[in-house]
């Protein structure tokens, strides 16, 4: 029927209507990224297509990126002594040596593996067996003990150094020394007697290191072996530490050994020094006509003779 019938494209104008209105509210919104504070507004970083400015699109070479500068390695201070050749004008025979106790580095006179006897110097090893083994068999020293072991070590008395040293098992302590210390020069003596005991200069410098560092008397009586040591006093308190400023030598603990030998007409003169970062060993030998002192203040002579110039 003729009422019945549409209108050709009365279909189409309501989707016209609904393309206007999406066309229009586009332009609004473009509109309104373009107006400042618009929170449609792009920002500097979405412009470059990155928050953090940069762009995503090229690639980061890491090659290219600057590598942190390693911190150098801090130096050691340098030793107190020089390494140098000696002339001294001193009589008869000497030698000497300085062990770094941070390294292990060992410098010395071209006959520091020389041997010599060693007479009280060897009591701070006694000492030291003593108490490291004491301490191994569980037992700790009697306080009248302790107080031999002082005398032996502050005042160099030979006659609780003989009981001591017959207590350790005479020279076969000489020879726990040679192995616990990694001694190379040096031996028991003939007679097995402890002041006859032959150590270089060398093997003084790591007796030295090895008390130091507790081989020698072990962990519980290391600090008080050396306390001792730095409180040597009277006829045996002379030579390496009294090189050094008077405040200086409070710190540095010593055991020196003198003797008068008949048999080969001589004197020897030894000395230990063990300080905050070396050891020190010195030995000399001179004519018995010339007295202790001559040896005694050469030990004092060869470290000033070492010692660097006071900065």
């Amino acid at each position: 029927m003729a009422g019945s019938r549409r209108r050709p494209g009365s279909r189409t104008r309501p989707l016209t209507a609904a393309a206007v209105i999406a066309i229009l509210v586009g332009l609004v919104l473009v509109g309104l990224r373009l107006v400042p504070g618009s929170p449609l507004r792009p920002t500097a970083g979405s412009q470059l297509g990155s928050s953090s400015g940069r762009s995503t699109g090229t690639p980061t070479d890491r090659s290219t990126r600057a590598e942190p500068t390693p911190s150098p390695s801090p130096s050691l201070e340098p030793l107190p002594f020089q390494d140098q050749d000696l002339d001294l004008n001193i009589k008869g025979w000497y030698a000497w040596s300085v062990l770094d106790k941070r390294t292990g580095e060992i410098i010395g006179s071209k006959n520091m593996a020389q041997t010599s006897t060693t007479a009280s110097m060897i009591k701070s090893w006694v000492v030291a067996d003593y108490l490291r083994r004491s301490a191994e068999a569980g037992r700790t020293p009697s306080d009248a003990k302790l107080d031999d072991a002082t005398l032996i070590i502050r005042d160099s008395d030979n006659t609780r150094a003989e009981q001591f040293y017959n207590s350790v098992g005479r020279s076969a302590s000489i020879k726990r020394l040679i192995s616990i210390c990694k001694l190379t020069d040096s031996k028991p003596a003939a007679d097995g007697g402890w002041s006859r005991t032959n150590l270089s200069p060398r093997d003084t410098a790591r007796l030295g290191l090895c008390i130091s560092d507790g081989r020698a008397a072990g962990p519980k009586w290391t600090k008080w072996l050396l306390n001792e040591m730095r409180q040597v006093r009277g006829v045996g308190d002379f030579g390496i530490r009294k090189a050094f400023p008077a405040a200086e030598q409070k710190t540095i603990a010593i055991k020196n050994g003198w003797i008068d030998r008949q048999r080969e007409q001589e004197m020897h003169i030894n000395c230990l020094a063990i300080g905050d970062t070396w050891t020190m060993g010195v030995m000399v030998r001179y004519p018995i006509s010339m007295g202790y002192e001559y040896g005694m203040k050469n030990c004092q002579k060869i470290t000033e003779a070492l010692l660097r110039p006071a900065t």
